[in-house]
């Protein structure tokens, strides 16, 4: 999720403060992602040293109104016409977790994804009561937050269909013949062996 190009977008929309990006930022999502002020202040020094936004000068109420750039408009554009890119390989925890488990002897692989497909099937629960409780319908605000609670609730049933698929690929194989030994093969790289003389 680009908080950096988010911030810039709602810019573009007109001069925002800190607090006033942060109410924005959680209208326009549903407050599904929480930032703290922190957060967007130390985004909105980044985007000013890189020449994306400026800031103004305090209001009566010691508010500082921020403002994009052209570049920063340019930036905006850019991030709203292109495809948002799917890295090659995975930081999915869930993913690496039960690849890991499948290969160590003794782990009850199915007893793992038992416990994930609970939690996700009562996060998936979670989810469709929340998205029967949101902003008033045909609302600006409904239509965003719905958005992301849509996306959430897909993800939550292809990790359910992923944890059935991998349960099934698993039942095909004894468990001896996954676990994976420490490999007796030293890596290459290191700290070289000490030579004693």
């Amino acid at each position: 999720m680009s908080v950096r190009q988010s911030l810039l977008a709602i810019l573009d929309q007109g001069p925002c403060y800190g607090y006033q990006l942060r109410s924005e930022f959680d209208r326009r999502t549903g407050s599904t992602w929480p930032l703290n002020v922190g957060q967007i202040y130390n985004t909105l020094e980044r985007l000013e040293r890189d020449g994306l936004v400026r800031r103004g000068d305090p209001d009566d109420a010691g508010h500082v109104f921020w403002e994009i750039t052209d570049a920063g408009r340019s930036e905006v554009t850019a991030w709203l016409s292109s495809a948002v890119a799917r890295t090659g390989g995975t930081r999915d925890e869930l993913a690496i977790k039960l690849a890991v488990a499948a290969t160590l002897p003794g782990v009850d692989v199915t007893a793992v994804i038992q416990t994930q497909r609970q939690a996700t099937l009562a996060q998936l629960q979670e989810l469709h009561r929340t998205s029967d409780a949101g902003p008033a319908p045909d609302s600006p605000e409904e239509l965003a937050w719905s958005l992301v609670v849509d996306s959430m609730i897909f993800q939550a049933e292809a990790e359910a269909r992923w944890l059935d698929h991998t349960e099934q690929r698993l039942r095909v194989h004894p468990q001896h013949a996954l676990e994976l030994e420490l490999s007796t093969e030293r890596p290459r790289r290191g700290r070289p062996a000490k030579s004693r003389s």
